[in-house]
């Protein structure tokens, strides 16, 4: 498969079975150049133009334009089986990935638990999602419980490089690098699933990319697989069309509606990494500033109070009348886009939707707002239209453009409407452990289950796999559980060792 690229055309993002993949050969090996990243994931084609049209100023290094798939490539043992930027930053990556394991205990304690055991002993699994540091302490903890994996990335701005070296070096087949064309996107999906000798029979995905091309270009492969775990909104929607349509020809689990998924990451790690990735991409003030944010879940929750906690003014737009009695409860007006466009200051979409911020409300901003997207896909902004010859396009530096309009206004782009905490900052090794245990505990639940137990659909985790996660992180904090007597326990109609609340119970 190193002789064909190919990309994905989409008439409509959630109808999956208009989607295409339309195949055309390569260039010549060693004469491509390099090309300003313009789509990634199959969740975020809609809208998305060539650059060609557009005046772009900026510069790269000369290591950034050569394409890592015209690199020969190994490490110390000779391995060759990955494709990175360059494998010599591996030493600066194992440091990276020492210092997110002090900071992840829940899934270092279940690596512990369940190392002797090997509970993913002959799985093979096929890893879609952002590949960070704190990613490849879950991709060694899967190795370590018995599981063989190749790994990809699901957006093409937040790839660590040195941490991607860094699984090369100890043997993991990843293909990914920070800055990956549209056409390297999917190559090296693609790469990860078509390999020799070499059967995946688990999917571990981050908006359904992996699950996509595998049931599209590999029907056979993917009809074989045990499982699937999706941790997007994007990617979860995508698995429902599929039950829906009838077909979803295997089990899946939704670990984006996990308790611990929704109200630790969503809610706890988006709270500071929003104000990580606009201060260390515009030094921005808070204090004072018109903010908006589109979208009042658990994203929109955590951006709204980090924002109000350093002063700014903080209004939200919202389409569910109960998530807009949170926010007017919470201190926040809600208003409609078109009523504020022109005085806010920063503009931060997480709804989930697509083209939420459109040409028009880009048109009428103030000079010198900040855009960004919080939600997995860039389809809430509508980039594609300010990719027009009569705007210019000014890279300020790594993932901030100015796009300055004919009269003198500027707006500040941030990584192109792609997620921008993972995209320009980092993110908190702790509230990831929770979610990465999460994945962890669902890969082993779906590859031991027994036959007959998980049918061809969408399951959530259950609730003692949730609690259980929660337990494996409270030592940090030194919490004491406070435990139920027998009496209580009857009376509560419980098991005094859990599961405390039902199904329905919202926390």
């Amino acid at each position: 498969m190193d002789n064909v690229m190919f990309t994905l055309n989409e008439e409509n993002l959630h109808e999956e079975d208009e989607k295409e993949i339309k195949y055309k050969s390569p260039p010549a090996r060693g004469t491509r150049t390099r090309i300003r990243s313009r789509s990634l994931s199959q969740s975020s084609q809609d809208g998305a133009e060539s650059f060609s049209s557009t005046s772009y100023t900026g510069s790269s290094s000369d290591e950034e334009d050569i394409n890592p798939r015209d690199k020969d490539q190994q490490n110390s043992q000779g391995f060759k089986s990955f494709c990175v930027r360059n494998i010599e930053q591996h030493a600066f990556g194992r440091r990276e990935v020492e210092i997110a394991e002090q900071e992840m205990p829940g899934l270092m304690a279940l690596r512990k638990r369940a190392e002797e055991d090997k509970p993913l002993q002959g799985a093979k699994i096929i890893g879609c999602t952002h590949i960070t540091a704190q990613t490849a302490v879950l991709i060694e903890t899967l190795a370590a419980l018995g599981a063989s994996v190749r790994w990809s990335a699901c957006n093409i701005y937040s790839t660590q490089n040195e941490v991607a070296a860094a699984l090369a070096e100890a043997g993991f087949s990843v293909f990914a690098w920070k800055g990956e064309t549209e056409e390297d996107f999917w190559w090296c999906i693609d790469r990860c699933i078509n390999a020799e000798n070499w059967q995946p029979n688990m999917i571990i995905d981050d908006g359904g990319d992996a699950t996509h091309l595998m049931l599209k270009k590999y029907p056979a492969t993917f009809n074989m697989i045990k499982g699937i775990v999706e941790e997007s909104v994007t990617g979860v929607h995508r698995l429902y069309q599929l039950s829906k349509s009838g077909k979803l020809t295997v089990p899946a689990m939704n670990v984006n509606d996990s308790v611990t998924k929704t109200k630790f990451d969503n809610l706890y790690l988006c709270r500071e990494s929003i104000i990580d990735a606009l201060k260390r991409t515009t030094d921005v003030m808070f204090g004072g500033k018109q903010v908006l944010v589109c979208g009042y879940g658990e994203v929109g929750k955590g951006c709204a109070a980090a924002l109000k906690g350093l002063g700014c003014i903080v209004s939200a737009t919202e389409i569910d009348p109960l998530c807009a009695l949170q926010a007017c409860m919470d201190g926040f007006r809600v208003v409609k886009l078109n009523e504020v466009v022109r005085q806010i200051d920063i503009l931060i979409t997480c709804s989930g939707n697509k083209n939420v911020v459109t040409r028009e409300h880009l048109d009428r901003l103030k000079n010198g707002c900040i855009v960004c997207n919080m939600g997995h896909s860039n389809t809430e902004i509508d980039v594609g239209s300010l990719r027009t010859p009569d705007l210019t396009w000014e890279k300020v530096r790594s993932q901030v453009d100015h796009i300055i309009w004919p009269d003198g206004k500027r707006i500040i782009l941030l990584a192109e409407g792609r997620l921008v905490n993972l995209s320009c900052s980092s993110v908190p090794s702790f509230v990831v452990s929770i979610t990465a245990s999460t994945q962890a505990l669902a890969l082993i639940e779906l590859f031991n289950a027994p036959p007959g137990r998980y049918k061809q659909d969408v399951y959530l985790l259950p609730k003692k796999m949730d609690e259980y996660v929660a337990s494996l992180h409270l030592p940090t904090f030194d919490a004491h559980l406070t435990e139920l007597s027998d009496e209580q326990a009857k009376y509560l109609g419980l098991n005094k060792a859990g599961p405390f609340k039902p199904n329905y119970y919202r926390y």
